[in-house]
């Protein structure tokens, strides 16, 4: 069965980075459109970034541009999400998810939390 799983997420303090990975199994993850979501207590999900395909061409939502980064590594079938400078804002936790097309977002991690500190 399709399998994402989360990883890298934690505890840091306002101005650190971490690196989120997604692997994903189960699925031709080359075909699959990837993307990042994230949820904090009380708000809506929203989508932090997405990556097509090829990794040629992303999104990003305002709050993160150039601040975060999406890549993929279609051998490794995993997406990555390298966040710098992160802020009490980005706590949430972190979703990756797979679209097959027409963002139907199909297949959805389990999620991972991220808390940042002031």
């Amino acid at each position: 069965q399709v399998q994402l799983v989360e990883s890298g997420g934690g505890l840091v303090q306002a101005g650190d980075s971490l690196r989120l990975s997604c692997a994903a199994s189960g699925l031709t993850f080359r075909i699959y459109v990837m993307a990042w979501f994230r949820q904090a207590p009380g708000k809506e999900r929203e989508k932090v970034a997405d990556i097509s395909r090829s990794g040629r061409n992303t999104y990003y939502v305002d709050s993160v541009k150039g601040r975060f980064t999406i890549s993929r590594d279609n051998a490794k079938n995993t997406v990555y999400l390298q966040m710098n400078n992160l802020k009490p804002e980005d706590t949430a936790v972190y979703y990756c998810a797979a679209d097959a097309g027409a963002s139907r977002y199909d297949y959805w991690g389990q999620g991972t939390q991220v808390t940042v500190s002031s």
